[in-house]
């Protein structure tokens, strides 16, 4: 980052972001973000180019401190910066994993100096990748009923149990769960967090196979697994606070994050595969009447975003905007991935073979996948429940604790 001094000289950063990027992003990667999500199980050699410069910028995580590696960017130009990777087609490589959407910012929270020293700068230059250990078979919306056991054995913690849905397990080289560690308290007390190195034997993750074709979550099985005792991230049996905050900060990255050119506008590819009238619009009125209104949301909901981003101030508590952002990304992906169908048309019945454009294929599939974007991170329903509850202050009438 230059050095300005005071406020940001927007346009002197803009032009040395313009210049970086010009001179390190790959062409051929412009407009194919999607890649990133994929990169580990399929890696591309101009995709790995352009993770290691990125991280070695600090630009996969802008605004985080540059003393840890981050870009130490003010949020002001990291928006120019994303103003600029999306004029080239750029992407953040950096965004899909756990480590920079869900784990690295609950360690800066919570963290001692020691644990971000040691944890966040290999997940700014993007060298480890991390999943979250919190669902279980008999715990999954009612997370604090969680049983896997963590026990303490002087110098360092065994853990035992086991965890499903735990996406990139079978890629991780560390794990951030939650784990029972006094089985008297409570349940919301007597949980703690700990950071788990997956490079032992005693951890077992299976593939979970899925109807959309790829298999990102696990079960994840712990035999007497080892934790550090530094791996124990915030007070023990103070875990829960940590891990509510944890899902506030996974529930925001669901929110806006944009491929930087992931997708042609949903528009164009509709006057492409329904046509145009005369006048040069959409020719069917309604289609072009619903695809007005998903991208009026999608308008609002970017907007919404920035919104609280600017009035959220770096604030480091929970909150419960997050369950805003979370319902309304999911209507917003969701729709467009149903109206993406509907204009495809029998292209969009394709599942593989060189009569589908990979566009296609990958639409289908993504429609499929997506449908779970609903339930993961907190369901839509447990959503409006929070919202109802502690943001529009209504009475609760549910049963449960």
């Amino acid at each position: 980052m230059a050095d300005f001094g005071g406020e940001p000289n927007l346009e002197a950063f803009r032009a040395e972001a313009r210049a970086w990027l010009e001179t390190n992003f790959p062409p051929a990667l412009a407009g194919k973000g999607a890649l990133a999500s994929a990169e580990i199980s399929t890696p591309n050699p101009d995709l790995a180019a352009w993770r290691k410069a990125v991280g070695a910028k600090g630009w996969g995580t802008p605004t985080w401190p540059a003393q840890y590696g981050g870009g130490g960017l003010s949020p002001q130009e990291a928006k120019v910066l994303a103003q600029e990777m999306a004029k080239l087609g750029a992407f953040n490589p950096l965004m899909f994993g756990m480590g920079v959407t869900m784990i690295g910012p609950t360690i800066l929270d919570y963290g001692t100096e020691a644990q971000k020293a040691q944890h966040i700068p290999p997940i700014v230059r993007g060298e480890v990748q991390w999943c979250v250990g919190y669902s279980e078979p008999n715990a999954g919306s009612d997370l604090a009923s969680l049983q896997m056991r963590c026990e303490d054995a002087g110098d360092h913690y065994v853990i035992t149990g086991q965890k499903t849905w735990t996406s990139g397990a079978q890629y991780s080289d560390w794990c951030g769960a939650l784990v029972r560690t006094d089985f008297a308290a409570k349940k919301h007390d007597g949980i703690s967090f700990m950071l788990i190195d997956m490079h032992q034997p005693a951890i077992d993750p299976r593939p979970i196979a899925l109807i959309a074709g790829a298999s990102p979550f696990c079960e994840t099985f712990f035999t007497e697994a080892r934790a550090e005792k530094d791996g124990l991230l915030g007070e023990l049996n103070h875990g829960w606070t940590v891990g509510k905050r944890l899902l506030q900060h996974e529930r925001a990255s669901q929110t806006g994050a944009s491929g930087g050119g992931r997708a042609a506008p949903l528009q164009d590819i509709a006057k492409r595969y329904v046509g145009v009238d005369e006048q040069g619009r959409l020719a069917d009125s309604d289609l072009r009447t619903r695809l007005t209104q998903h991208l009026m949301d999608a308008k609002m909901h970017g907007l919404t975003l920035a919104r609280i981003v600017a009035e959220s101030k770096g604030a480091s508590g929970a909150n419960t905007t997050a369950s805003i952002l979370k319902n309304s990304a999911t209507n917003v992906a969701q729709t467009r991935a149903e109206l993406s169908l509907e204009i495809f048309g029998h292209q969009g019945l394709g599942w593989e073979g060189e009569a589908f454009s990979q566009e296609e294929i990958e639409t289908v599939r993504g429609w499929l996948g997506g449908k779970a974007m609903s339930i993961y991170g907190g369901s839509f329903e447990i959503q409006n429940n929070i919202i109802s509850k502690r943001i529009l202050g209504l009475p609760d009438n549910t049963q449960s604790s």
